[in-house]
């Protein structure tokens, strides 16, 4: 099996992860910067070159496209779709799973439960949307930060409003969210593959911070999900219509609550506090795909 991995660092622990695995199980794996891979359309006929030669004979994509290129790196995606090939997460479901605002609204319309939450443009509606929410803290996030960058927590109303005319002076789009005080600066990554959550890990954050983002200085240690919390994980998976997803949940007084669905998940923390060879799964499930698809 020939697959390529779309990723701009080959040096990046998930990167080498993947090929590793990939390697191991005797496939043909090669890592493709997204952002030097170049397109020719015509009717009937979807081509991409790379490096002055084309691309062609792949099995299976690995997409790992970071926030920062999103547009162009899911034009990357969707072209080798339309080339045939099958790619873990499709150029629709990353960029359903990128915009926080439009992941919200489809994962409320399904039923998952999740921190309330409120946006709105118009700064006219400021007081109203605050009213909406309740008493601060509040959560301020932006639609498209990843990592914890561009999330606030406002200790106060008139600190949500100056946080807000602020955003608005810059002409980010962003939402407001209740704070769950319960869950004490700790969340659950639970890594889904194939409709499976195959590992899970709790990350604290450190003192002082209520991210608990391994980037930001949190702890990852191994943790037991819930059926309930197995299920809210897998149901939002499905929902955002992606392969392989880490999602993320906060445990709460009301049950486990979504906190955000990312496309490209990192497997440094999750196998490293799981013990599990997260990658190994990804390539299996590969494998397992392709091979359905193959039978009459």
């Amino acid at each position: 099996m020939k697959i390529a991995i779309l990723s701009r660092n080959k040096k990046l622990y998930s990167t080498r992860r993947l090929v590793e695995a990939a390697q191991e199980r005797g496939h043909d794996v090669r890592v493709i910067d997204p952002l030097r891979c170049y397109m020719r359309l015509s009717p009937g006929l979807a081509e991409m070159h790379y490096r002055g030669k084309v691309l062609e004979g792949f099995d299976a994509v690995i997409p790992r496209i970071g926030a920062s290129i999103t547009f162009y790196g899911t034009a990357v995606v969707r072209q080798f779709e339309a080339m045939g090939v099958y790619c873990v997460n499709t150029s629709d479901a990353i960029q359903r799973a990128r915009d926080k605002l439009r992941s919200m609204q489809l994962l409320a319309q399904d039923g998952v439960g999740m921190p309330t939450t409120v946006c709105a443009d118009n700064p006219d509606d400021t007081e109203d949307l605050i009213d909406m929410l309740g008493e601060a803290p509040h959560v301020i996030k932006l639609v498209e930060g990843t990592q914890g960058q561009g999330v606030v927590l406002t200790d106060t109303r008139s600190a949500s409003q100056s946080l807000i005319e602020a955003f608005r002076g810059l002409r980010a789009h962003f939402l407001l969210q209740e704070f769950i005080r319960e869950a004490k600066g700790a969340d659950l990554r639970a890594f889904v593959v194939g409709g499976r959550v195959v590992a899970a890990m709790l990350r604290q954050a450190k003192p002082g911070e209520f991210r608990s983002n391994l980037h930001r200085g949190g702890r990852a240690t191994q943790v037991r999900l819930t059926a309930e919390e197995r299920r809210t994980a897998l149901r939002a998976a499905r929902t955002m219509g992606l392969g392989i997803a880490g999602v993320d949940l906060l445990r709460s007084d009301r049950g486990p609550l979504l906190l955000e669905v990312n496309s490209s998940p990192g497997l440094e923390g999750i196998e490293g506090a799981s013990g599990i060879d997260v990658a190994a799964l990804v390539i299996r499930h590969i494998e397992r795909t392709l091979e359905k698809r193959r039978k009459p």
